[in-house]
């Protein structure tokens, strides 16, 4: 009677539902938080990069890299911005998200649940296993009941991690924070030639 006891006790935690932070990130209306990108690739190494990022429905982001690289999207086009090379290149949102899978998970994490089977293995952690072919395997980690870092090995084998070090859900973002902000004399470019 005790082996059975102590099985089902050891393996509960990887039946047990998604922590609190999880749901509440799913159907959060609103997220903002200072962050810290690292990729660790073969070619490139260690590279660390932080910012300041803002989610809303209805596809709206706003990432700001310390340095001047701005990427915005008011829910129907992609904008990133160079500064240092005055150059703009503007997407349409669904051509974007096509070609960055994880980049549809941060506009519209409701959408998780259906690309993802969610393994929860208690305390704060998920493994998301993708159920269709280009997206990557995922651990998201919540903090303080929101999301905390999200990690991935892209498609060229670089593992990222995104670290959100202040996430809050902001009483209200300002709707001019997702526009495109261009300054005159910026050079267009096309994306893929």
């Amino acid at each position: 009677m005790r082996l059975p006891l102590l099985l089902c006790l050891a393996l509960s935690p990887a039946f047990a539902g998604p922590p609190g932070w999880w749901v509440a990130f799913s159907k959060g209306p609103a997220l903002e938080s200072r962050f810290r990108q690292e990729s660790d690739s073969a070619v490139f190494g260690k590279l660390s990069r932080e910012g300041r990022l803002a989610l809303a429905r209805g596809g709206k982001l706003r990432v700001a890299y310390n340095g001047g690289l701005t990427v915005t999207c008011d829910g129907h086009y992609l904008v990133q911005y160079d500064p240092d090379t005055r150059t703009a290149q503007r997407v349409e949102l669904a051509r974007a998200v096509r070609d960055f899978p994880l980049l549809g998970i941060l506009l519209d994490p409701a959408r998780l649940e259906r690309l993802y089977r969610v393994d929860t293995y208690g305390g704060e952690t998920v493994k998301l296993t993708p159920k269709e072919a280009g997206l990557p395997e995922l651990k998201a980690t919540g903090r303080r009941g929101l999301l905390g870092t999200l990690e991935w090995t892209d498609p060229t084998g670089a593992r990222q991690k995104l670290e959100l070090l202040d996430a809050k859900v902001p009483a209200s973002l300002a709707p001019d924070l997702f526009k495109t902000q261009v300054p005159a004399g910026t050079r267009w470019s096309t994306p893929n030639g």
